[in-house]
C-alpha cells in the first residue's frame, strides 16, 4: 500500500504541529491567500487538512491543478 501525501491548509498557531506528522504546512491568514496556496498545490498531495477558516475561504473547492482534488477534512473549530 502507498501511503498519500498530506498538507495543511490554514493559520500558523492551527497547522504548524502537523509538520511533526510529516504534513505539508502551508501557511496562509487570509482568504486569498487560502485560494493562491489551493490553487498552487503541489503534484501529489492526497489529503488537504484546512482549518475552519480555511475551509470557509474555499467553499467551493475547486479542483487543484490538474483537475486533481484531494479529499479534504476540516479541523474542528
Amino acid at each position: 500500500m502507498t501511503m498519500g501525501c498530506v498538507a495543511a491548509i490554514g493559520e500558523r498557531t492551527r497547522v504548524a504541529g502537523l509538520a511533526l506528522a510529516g504534513a505539508a504546512v502551508l501557511v496562509a491568514e487570509d482568504a486569498e491567500t487560502v485560494r493562491r496556496v489551493w490553487r498552487d498545490l503541489p503534484d501529489g498531495i492526497d489529503l488537504v487538512i484546512l482549518t475552519p477558516a480555511a475551509a470557509q475561504a474555499l467553499e467551493s473547492r475547486p479542483a487543484a491543478p490538474g483537475g486533481h482534488r484531494p479529499l479534504t477534512a476540516v479541523m474542528p473549530p
